[in-house]
């Protein structure tokens, strides 16, 4: 009877190698719990917890768009997109031979206006003045010749051997004389004096005007020759060999790659605790997603058509648009103009 009871119960005397205690089955549903119970802590918080905002900014360039001055028709175009140029590099020819001329006409105004002015300067020449002092002295004659005639005529009226109509001709005869003989003298003294101050001023006046005139053709003609005006790289091209373009049309763009900076357009409420100088750190999809730390150095509004307008009429307002602008800190030598880049933006320094 005594073995039977044992049997019946199914309990095992501790060492006998029977069945474990109910405590050792309890162990691993508390240990799923726990696991159960972490993740959803886990969860909690990674949900509650702020998220920093993500945002898409992009690499840019200071471009120069570079435009014809005069017109005509592209005559050369020795770079190509892509190419690295220096500074004063050849980057466009245009022909135009109508200016060509024009400075060609200019040129001869200005040597017929310098040699005018040369003239004048010299003076009168010394066979001129001789002619007119010959010129004095027969007039001279002719005024003593005229007066001894009259004198004659006159006494030969008294007793009546002359008429009166004889005597009125020497007379007349004698005021020609005289009035020849005033001419030839004016002539002779404006021949030994020269120009006049006025004279001289507008032949010198005359002569800058013209020279004004090759300078300013010059300067149309010398932009025939389009040269690069830094050391950059070529971006884009817009007029190929043979085309006709026109002043302000622009020819080509250059882009230069030294000064690369990161852009990002961020409405005015995030911008809390931002200033200028402030650093924050970049990454470059481009560049395997590369680390890069900038600084922030512009800060400026922009346009009002780039704003975030309220949709009800209370409660809310508009909000404007504003660039942020930096540098990187150290010179990246791949980054190029166009890379999206992308930055967790906190609203604080």
């Amino acid at each position: 009877m005594a073995n039977e009871s044992h049997e019946g119960d199914g309990k095992a005397e501790p060492g006998t190698g029977g069945p474990a205690p109910r405590q050792v089955a309890r162990t691993p549903a508390l240990i799923v719990a726990v696991i159960i119970t972490a993740i959803v802590g886990l969860s909690l918080w990674y949900l509650a917890r702020p998220q920093p905002l993500v945002l898409q900014g992009e690499a840019d360039a200071t471009r120069i768009d570079i435009a014809a001055r005069v017109d005509g028709k592209v005559g050369q175009r020795p770079v190509g997109r892509g190419d690295t140029v220096s500074t004063g590099q050849v980057l466009f020819g245009i022909d135009n031979p109508e200016l060509l001329s024009r400075l060609r006409e200019a040129e001869a105004a200005r040597t017929v206006a310098a040699a005018a002015l040369a003239h004048i300067e010299a003076g009168t020449r010394a066979e001129v003045i001789a002619e007119r002092e010959a010129a004095v002295a027969g007039a001279t004659a002719n005024v003593t010749l005229a007066q001894r005639t009259y004198d004659r005529v006159k006494e030969l009226s008294g007793p009546g051997f002359a008429t009166v109509q004889r005597l009125d001709e020497a007379m007349n005869a004698l005021q020609v004389a005289q009035h020849g003989a005033d001419q030839a003298k004016l002539a002779y003294v404006e021949a030994v004096a020269g120009a006049t101050p006025e004279e001289r001023t507008v032949a010198r006046a005359t002569v800058v005007k013209a020279q004004a005139a090759v300078e300013t053709i010059k300067a149309q003609v010398d932009e025939l020759v389009v040269k690069a005006p830094i050391s950059a790289q070529v971006y884009q091209i817009g007029a190929e060999v043979g085309e006709y373009v026109s002043p302000g049309v622009p020819l080509l763009s250059l882009v230069d790659l030294s000064d690369v900076w990161l852009r990002f357009d961020l409405r005015e409420d995030l911008l809390k605790g931002l200033a200028v100088g402030d650093r924050f750190e970049v990454r470059v999809p481009a560049l395997s997603d590369r680390r890069i730390v900038a600084a922030i150095k512009v800060i400026a509004p922009k346009g009002e058509y780039a704003g975030w307008r309220a949709t009800r009429a209370t409660g809310d307002f508009d909000l404007r648009t504003f660039e942020v602008r930096a540098y990187p800190i150290a010179a990246v030598r791949d980054l190029r103009p166009g890379m999206s880049v992308y930055a967790e933006w906190t609203g604080r320094r």
